[in-house]
Order: C-alpha cells, then structure tokens, then sequence
C-alpha cells in the first residue's frame, strides 16, 4: 500500500488534465488486479450509453477506446443495481449482457465514478477473459481511485458543458434569430474581413442592400406571424440566389444585407466590369425575392412583386465596409423612388 501511495501522491499533483490522470491510474489498477484490460467510462444517461473513454490491453482481449455501447446492457449497471461490483464469472452471473459476451469478459471488476451530489458520471473497470481470484486490495482500491478520478471527470465535463454553452452563446450574439441568417453585428464583421481579403487578392466587392417594400402593409393586413413567416420565406429565397462564398444577413426589420467579391475580367475595363457586376447582382437579387409565399396560419398565400434593390461595386482600399454599405443604401433608396414613380 505504501507504494500505491507513493505512485498516487507524485501522480495526482502532476495531472492537469483527466486524461493525465488516468492514465497511470489504468496501470496501477493493472498491477494490482493482475486483469489485462483497465478502463475508465462516462455514462450518458439521458442518451442511454456508455462509452470508454481511456483504456489499458496488455492481452488479448481488447476492450476500445472510443466504444459506446446501450447503458442498459452494460456490466456496469448490472453491478450497480445488484451492488455487485466483482464477478470471476460473468457468463453465469450476467449472462445476458451482449456487450459482455461479445468482448470475451470473465471476470470483471468495477467501481462508480459520482458527482458530488451522488450522480453516477462513469466507472473505474478491470476485466478479463480469464478467471482471476478476488483480491482483498482491488475492491478499496477501486474506491480510492473512483474517488479520485470523481472530481477531474465532473471539472472536465463542466467545462465542456461551458464550452459548448459558450459556443452557443456566441452563435446566438451573431444570429439573427427569427432567419437564422446573420444579423448586423456579424455581416459588419464578415463584410470587414472581406474587404481585406478583396484588398489582398485584387479583387472589388459587391454589396447589396435589399428593402421589402409593402412589408408594413402585410404586418398591418395579415398580422406580425405572418410577417415572420414572410421574412423566413424571404430569407430562404435570398440565400438559394447566392453563390456559397457571399455573404448575406438580417440588419433590421426588412432590410437584408448581401456582400460578395467580385474578380475584374482581363479584357474589360474596370470601372465598366464593375457596373455591369453590380447590375447582375442587383437583377438576381431582385429576382430571387418575387414570388409566391406562404403565410401559414391557415392564410393564402400572396404573390410578393419583389424587393427593392440597391447593388454598389467599390474597390476595398476606396472606403471602408460600412461607407459602402451606406452607399448601397442610397442606391436602395433610388430604386425604391423609381418603383414608386412607376406605380399608377
């Protein structure tokens, strides 16, 4: 014991991370159970799996790093809910365990890993193919290194639980919610970096801003649910007219915003190159928000007689992103005017 000890107090301090920790523990478990597989699980209960997350073979039989197997046909639960942690023969004892059988495991050996509040995170395992006698020492020391490897598995999936919260988080400060498209704090970051890449590889960019006209009108006349729907059908009509590498958010109740880059033609001069880009986008883009779209809540479907559309071509170095989106902006607003002069 003294020499467990020993190994434990210039391991333990050593490991930062839960992978640092179990790794010799896995050997240590290995020397004293004489079993040729040592193995460390976290449990999913809600999905229903286990998974082995570390693992020690020193025989022939292996049991995977990386393995998911049903919860329910574990040796794991089966020994908790017997509160049997030790078998030589598991055949007879758990007979019924596929994931058992399929690995070859005789005797087994375990001990949970629990969060503070009692939840079972995962097990502390040792088995093998062969029988191998019930030591006195395994069982304790199971316990002792179950509870030490308890609050490195709770730190390590607290912290990837805020990581994952955090990722999330940060995924929602740039999404426009009810689109899902990007909303103006991200098409301003996103336009930034690509007006440096244009700048880089010599390229012009094209922005476009997009105003629905008559959005009131359907708000007023069908309701704010329609509305939405409306802008989801419209958002979805916007990006299918988009080339993968464009950029395109929701800055505001009915204006989206689309960036892309532009290449100048060799035989063609620029300034003329970049008018005739910025008048395709602009067709495009007017083009892809007419039609029919669906209102849902058990309202017909209206013909939508397309967007206003205003579409600037600059070069990077001439103006920053959002001058060029204020540019777009004005040319939107021309649009618009002349849509009205139209009107009868």
């Amino acid at each position: 014991m003294d020499q467990i000890l020993s190994l434990l107090s210039e391991t333990v301090p050593k490991a930062r991370t839960l992978e640092q920790l179990t790794r010799p523990l896995l050997t240590l478990l290995s020397q004293v159970t004489g079993m040729e597989s040592t193995y460390l699980t976290t449990i999913d209960t809600d999905v229903g799996v286990q998974r082995v997350e570390f693992a020690r073979n020193v025989g022939d039989m292996v049991i995977p790093e990386g393995l998911v197997v049903p919860w329910t046909d574990t040796l794991c639960k089966r020994a908790l809910d017997e509160n049997r942690l030790y078998s030589d023969n598991v055949a007879e004892c758990w007979g019924d365990s596929e994931a058992a059988a399929a690995l070859g495991i005789r005797t087994y050996v375990s001990a949970p890993i629990r969060s503070q509040d009692g939840r079972v995170l995962g097990t502390f395992c040792a088995a093998s193919s062969d029988k191998v006698a019930r030591s006195p020492d395994v069982e304790p020391l199971l316990m002792l290194l179950s509870g030490l490897l308890s609050y490195s598995l709770e730190r390590e999936q607290l912290v990837e639980r805020l990581q994952i919260a955090n990722a999330e988080l940060a995924r929602l400060a740039l999404t426009d919610s009810l689109t899902g498209l990007s909303n103006r704090r991200a098409i301003l970051s996103d336009a930034a970096r690509l007006f440096a890449l244009a700048q880089c590889e010599s390229k012009y960019v094209l922005v476009g801003v997009i105003d629905l006209d008559g959005f009131k009108l359907i708000n007023d006349t069908y309701g704010h649910l329609a509305g939405d729907q409306f802008l989801r059908g419209i958002a979805v009509q916007l990006q299918n007219g988009l080339r993968a590498s464009d950029i395109i958010g929701r800055t505001g109740g009915d204006e989206f915003i689309v960036i892309a880059l532009g290449t100048p033609s060799e035989h063609v001069d620029l300034a003329m190159d970049m008018q005739h880009a910025a008048a395709l986008l602009q067709d495009r883009l007017t083009k892809a928000t007419v039609g029919q779209y669906a209102l849902g809540h058990g309202l017909d479907d209206i013909r939508y007689a397309g967007a206003s559309v205003g579409v600037v071509a600059v070069m990077p170095d001439s103006m920053t992103a959002e001058e060029a989106i204020k540019l777009s902006d004005r040319e939107m607003y021309k649009v618009k005017q002349q849509r009205k002069d139209k009107q009868p």
